[in-house]
């Protein structure tokens, strides 16, 4: 799986492309999907962050070990 940055540099390609709209249809819909997956990585990616930053903040910005579960689709988001 790529970084995210990658993921995202990627994604702005596809949406500039598809901006433009003189890509034929069937590209289009290659590209959307290709899209929605990257989207869906890069949401994954910030999730897992934010329960690693929510994990420093409670420590008060101390380094200690405490197991980290990432979210998955079923868990609702910690606020």
């Amino acid at each position: 799986m790529a970084k995210f940055e990658e993921c995202l540099q990627r994604l702005e390609k596809i949406v500039q492309e598809l901006e433009k709209g003189d890509v034929p249809l069937e590209k289009s819909l290659t590209l959307f999907e290709e899209g929605m997956e990257l989207s869906n990585s890069c949401r994954k990616e910030l999730e897992q962050a934010e329960g690693k930053v929510e994990i420093l903040l409670k420590n008060n910005g101390k380094l200690q070990p405490e197991p980290f579960e990432p979210l998955t689709e079923k868990a609702p988001m910690r606020k």
